[in-house]
């Protein structure tokens, strides 16, 4: 799962002391439910990658009676839940679920960076001393949590008692890598094998539960296989009159080229984008519940399982487009029949039910003029290439700005040292350059950052908490709203601090520890780590941010 570079740790003592949160505890009068006398057996996390929060509420009449109807009708519905950090990305988000810590805490500052020092490109859950189980490891792949900073929620479990187990699952390495923390395992989907397999970091050979799985190769028996829309043409479509609807994005998409005799790669890879990538992830987390016995003790376990492929089809047909709609309820009709199963291996009674997503997607910019607003496309390469050659006019020639790491300008230190150049005088230039480039809303050089001083100008706080000061370059920024990067292409993306991007699903649901409710007080996600870890009866994670979740007793 490699983007554009292909591809620390802190520890604390953790005490069984249960405490409220890193940074504020509710008062006794606050509306957060007492801890119920017994720990629910299973904490049952799922990440649907890339959901905005409006696709849940546009399509509620079209779900079944208990895939997201589970939470919306009979668990606690947060509906104006957001992500605090501004460049809102797979990664980041991974990390922010469990840690309850922003990137300027947990290192994930993107999904890939620069060090500021070499400019070398750095991959989030890229460790070379580690390698995937029986699969090539490409330069570069995601093996495993080195680079996480803080602590997860499974962290703190597993080092209050040994026999808990943390089991993260997903399309994408990331996906799983950074849930599961340091101590739990994380299982990643190949896409040149169709198979599931983790890394030498957490093992060195499968359980026998995961041979087995691999061995059926259950992916092939997608192979010619259609994703077909689940309803009538006429239940689609339900942008606003006028609204540009995407090119190109239709259904039915068969998986399998025509001139292909057998499953390969290439089907493999495209799996990922569509329901049946999904049906895979939690075939396997079916598997994981079985071979591990999750949720069969007293020892409470964490499975998460991080659903991968509506970002991929986000990315290419957008939010708005029928196949993204179609996939929403796909992931709900799977979603029931894995709660059912989960009903059944542990009981209705015996866990809590979690679902949330990394980031939220903005609308494709033609499809935001198509209603009137300001919104384009963006070819980094030119603008870099404008920034510097303004740089060179006042400082001399070179090539000052190496590139853009994770929503940062990266300053060339060598370069300014060896000419004995101002560095932050170069930084405050290379802001004033961006400001003017069309499509960039608000720019911070490191100095404006690290002092805070501009800490109520528009997106600094945001901004300010996906920076981190030994990880990120030089000048932070974020486009207008309705711009982004990539030009020559009709897909969609996400990386902002606007709604679109932060205001994604948080929803819980446990009949024994959470009363059934739509709750519209603005929650983060960094608040459910602390939130869960109350009902485990742990300490939060220690880089926690968050707050109690205001949930009433049930």
């Amino acid at each position: 799962m490699k983007l554009i570079f292909k591809r620390l740790a802190a520890s604390a003592v953790l005490a069984l002391v249960l405490i409220g949160c890193a940074g504020s505890s509710p008062s006794p009068t606050s509306n957060v439910a007492p801890v119920s006398s017994s720990r629910p057996r299973l904490i049952a996390l799922i990440v649907i990658d890339g959901l905005p929060q409006r696709q849940i509420e546009n399509y509620r009449d079209q779900f079944g009676a208990d895939g997201f109807a589970r939470f919306m009708e009979h668990g606690a519905w947060f509906i104006n839940a957001h992500y605090d950090h501004a460049y809102t990305v797979t990664a980041a988000g991974h990390a922010v679920m469990l840690s309850g810590a922003n990137p300027s805490r947990s290192g994930i500052i993107g999904n890939e960076w620069r060090d500021p020092d070499s400019g070398d490109g750095v991959y989030c859950v890229a460790d070379p001393s580690a390698s995937y189980i029986g699969h090539k490891t490409q330069a570069y792949d995601g093996t495993s949590p080195k680079n996480l900073l803080v602590e997860t929620l499974g962290d703190v479990l597993r080092s209050a008692d040994a026999r808990s187990k943390v089991i993260a699952i997903s399309g994408k390495d990331r996906g799983a890598i950074l849930p599961a923390g340091k101590t739990g395992t994380a299982y990643m989907y190949m896409s040149g094998s169709g198979e599931f397999a983790s890394s030498t970091y957490y093992m060195s050979a499968h359980p026998s539960w995961v041979d087995r799985f691999n061995a059926a190769k259950p992916a092939d028996r997608y192979f010619k296989s259609s994703w077909t829309a689940l309803l009538p043409d006429s239940a689609y479509r339900r942008g606003p009159a006028g609204a540009l609807p995407p090119a190109g994005a239709e259904l039915p998409i068969m998986y399998g080229a025509p001139q292909d005799e057998a499953p390969g790669v290439r089907f493999y890879s495209s799996l990922l984008q569509g329901p049946f990538g999904d049906a895979l992830a939690l075939d396997f987390a079916r598997a994981a519940l079985t071979g591990e016995a999750l949720g069969q003790d007293d020892a409470p376990d964490i499975l998460v399982v991080s659903l991968s492929g509506h970002d991929y089809v986000n990315h290419a047909f957008s939010a708005e487009s029928l196949p993204s709609q179609d996939h929403t309820l796909q992931l709900d009709r799977l979603l029931q029949a894995f709660f059912r199963d989960l009903d059944t291996h542990v009981g209705r009674d015996n866990y809590i039910a979690a679902l949330t997503s990394d980031h939220g997607f903005m609308p494709t910019p033609e499809y935001s003029r198509s209603l009137g607003l300001e919104g384009g496309r963006i070819a980094s390469g030119p603008m870099l290439a404008r920034i510097n050659a303004g740089l060179a006019q006042r400082f001399g020639p070179g090539k000052w700005v190496m590139g853009l790491s994770a929503n940062t300008m990266a300053l060339d230190r060598a370069l300014i040292t060896r000419q004995r150049i101002d560095g932050r005088a170069l930084a405050q230039q290379a802001r004033a350059l961006l400001l003017t480039e069309p499509g960039v809303a608000a720019a911070y050089t490191r100095q404006q950052l690290l002092d805070g001083q501009r800490s109520a100008e528009p997106l600094f706080e945001q901004m300010r908490k996906s920076w981190h000061p030994h990880l990120s370059g030089d000048v932070q920024f974020a486009l207008k709203p309705n711009w982004m990067f990539g030009v020559g292409n009709r897909g969609a993306t996400h990386g902002s601090p606007y709604d679109y991007d932060t205001h994604v699903p948080l929803m819980l649901w446990g009949p024994r520890w959470v009363r059934a409710a739509a709750l519209s007080d603005r929650v983060g996600i960094v608040d459910l780590a602390p939130t869960l870890a109350r009902f485990l009866q742990i300490a939060p994670p220690a880089a926690s941010e968050g707050h109690l979740l205001p949930l009433a007793a049930p």
